[in-house]
């Protein structure tokens, strides 16, 4: 049975993955309980852990292969047990126990992602936070392993496995191994080699590939030596074990769209604003100045996948890069730049720029993934100082077990160097947002929260 490797840029995740800075994504969802019955965090384990089971990509990990040095494809692990990713957890906290959660690291050799039903205080609403390794989703793909862990999920048919995980190895591809190599049950692919004349058709577009990538890494050279965001941001260098805060903010659409009727743009202007805004308001509170140059914002873009591209169903997303305009005390001026800075960018085109430096990871052997991993993580803090990303979601009502989901908060990956990252996600017409960030940085994550509320309510009262 052929495994299927992994895409270049979630290979590039993979070796992102330290213990202190773990590359997995997350989301928390809360739930109304059932006047009738108690909350059975058990019970719901149970029943998480057998729909986990029907999953066919949550039964597969990443295992190292010899074709490709350096690279690695998804297989079916042998000895899995969704019991080992389903937990249950009693906190009265349940904010600070997803802090926690989402610092703790992954075992790199099960199937990277892991459930946890949170029960809080008595008269509280319960919690399912989902963590996903990057390599193994990002945010679309995140929510579609989230919803077959819901009812609604649980009633479709159970979907296949992925064409590539199951395919029969070609008529005599198993004769191409060599015999030593088989019986020492080593990972050795059998791939199809290449037609010449596909290899000559395809050298026009290889050569405009390596135009990109120069331009991208020269893009990528020129902003990482722009003067970056101001002090309050910056996070410490710590080797592992690394502190969280998370917190929530959650937004009325309809407040969003009123902005966006009475200024123009779009409502992720809008929202881009409102986090502008928001540090805004949370530097003057700590006696920061928030005057200066802005700090960066890395915005993902999901990319259409290609065709022909090894690891196809993976990760394919560039991304932007916006100097977010906190020092100015304005808020219609604040979205005004906001507006300009987005245009320039769609103007430009995701495929360019420095924000574009996920696209680099197509152009890089696997082996160098494994090199180059401790410098690009390095290096992220000069390239931008904060994660503002929108994760799309299914806007319909949705329960487990009878209770209803009432909210639904993202969580995105910190960087090594970064403090901060913001993850939005529209859910029942409320747009929910996840803060995680470094405890040591900005362990007052729940005043930024608030101020996010704030920053809407001071850009309604200037559209009058």
């Amino acid at each position: 049975m052929a495994d299927e490797h992994l895409s270049p840029l979630d290979l590039a995740f993979w070796n992102l993955d330290s213990p202190g800075h773990p590359m997995h994504l997350g989301a928390v969802a809360v739930f109304d309980r059932d006047p009738e019955r108690p909350v059975d965090a058990d019970g719901l384990a149970a029943l998480l852990t057998a729909r986990a089971e029907a999953v066919p990509r949550m039964r597969q990990r990443v295992k190292d292969v010899w074709y490709g040095v350096g690279g690695a494809a998804w297989a079916a692990d042998e000895h899995f047990d969704a019991r080992h990713h389903v937990h249950a957890v009693r906190r009265t906290d349940a904010w600070a126990a997803v802090a926690e959660l989402m610092a703790r690291p992954m075992d790199r050799h099960r199937p990277p992602w892991e459930v946890y039903v949170i029960e809080g205080a008595p008269d509280a609403p319960f919690r399912i936070l989902v963590k996903l390794h990057h390599a193994l989703a990002d945010g679309l793909r995140a929510v579609e392993f989230g919803a077959a862990l819901l009812d609604q999920g649980a009633r479709m048919p159970a979907p296949s496995a992925p064409a590539s995980a199951n395919a029969a190895p070609r008529k005599g591809a198993e004769a191409a191994v060599p015999a030593q190599v088989r019986a020492s049950g080593l990972h050795l692919p059998a791939l199809p080699l290449p037609d010449p004349r596909q290899v000559v058709a395809s050298l026009p577009e290889r050569v405009r590939e390596a135009g990109r990538a120069l331009g991208i890494g020269s893009a990528v050279l020129r902003a990482s030596l722009d003067p970056g965001g101001p002090a309050a941001l910056g996070a410490a260098w710590t080797p592992g074990g690394a502190e969280r805060r998370f917190a929530t903010a959650s937004l009325d659409v309809d407040d969003l769209h009123r902005v966006r009727k009475t200024s123009g743009g779009t409502v992720n202007d809008v929202v881009m604003a409102v986090v502008a805004g928001a540090l805004r308001r949370w530097m003057e509170a700590r006696g920061d100045d928030p005057a200066g140059p802005g700090p960066r914002a890395l915005i993902p873009v999901a990319r259409r996948r290609r065709r022909g591209v090894r690891g196809g169903r993976g990760n394919r997303i560039s991304g932007y890069l916006l100097r977010l305009p906190v020092g100015e005390p304005d808020p219609l001026a604040r979205l005004r730049d906001v507006r300009a800075g987005m245009d320039r960018n769609k103007d430009a085109g995701p495929d360019t720029g420095p924000g574009a430096v996920a696209l680099l990871a197509d152009s890089v052997p696997p082996l160098a993934h494994r090199f180059a991993a401790p410098l690009l993580a390095a290096s992220a803090r000069l390239l931008f100082d904060v994660l503002v990303t929108n994760v799309p979601m299914l806007d319909v009502p949705l329960t487990l077990d009878g209770c209803r989901m009432t909210e639904l908060y993202p969580i995105a990956p910190l960087a090594r160097g970064q403090s901060l990252a913001v993850a939005c996600s529209t859910f029942r017409r409320r747009v929910h947002i996840g803060l995680l960030a470094d405890a040591e940085s900005l362990p007052d994550a729940d005043t930024l929260a608030a101020a996010l509320h704030g920053a809407l309510a001071e850009l309604l009262d200037a559209c009058g």
